[in-house]
């Protein structure tokens, strides 16, 4: 079992950042043995859409078009953790932002139902 914890949501103004964090941890999570983790997101009324994602091993990133420039993903090997850098925040971007681990590697990053774990999800509203 994994569990997966993320954190640092909360309210900014357009313009703004934020940085979110996923915890990993569980007897059968270990960072050299999984290939990646991703972060999505879901707002009210919408499909949950994947922003980006992180492979743990070579730290390869990969983004959505609409957040290319403005988040970037980082890892921390040593703590099991993963980072959302959120720059130059728009209202857009406002919805519950999950990540999710990968325990194979596959060439699609950008499926949910290629991830095995999800977290809870962290509230991250952009105002005008």
């Amino acid at each position: 079992q994994v569990q997966l914890v993320e954190s640092g949501g909360g309210l900014v103004q357009a313009g703004g950042s934020l940085r979110l964090s996923c915890v990993a941890s569980g007897r059968t999570f270990s960072w050299d043995a999984w290939d990646s983790m991703g972060w999505f997101r879901q707002a009210p009324g919408k499909e949950r859409e994947f922003v980006g994602a992180i492979r743990w091993r070579a730290g390869t990133t990969y983004y959505r078009g609409s957040v290319k420039g403005r988040f970037s993903i980082s890892r921390d090997n040593a703590k099991n953790t993963v980072y959302l850098q959120m720059n130059s925040l728009k209202p857009e971007d406002t919805a519950l932002y999950y990540c999710a681990a990968k325990r194979y590697y596959s060439s699609v990053y950008e499926l949910p139902a290629k991830y095995d774990y999800w977290g809870q999800g962290t509230q991250v509203t952009v105002s005008s």
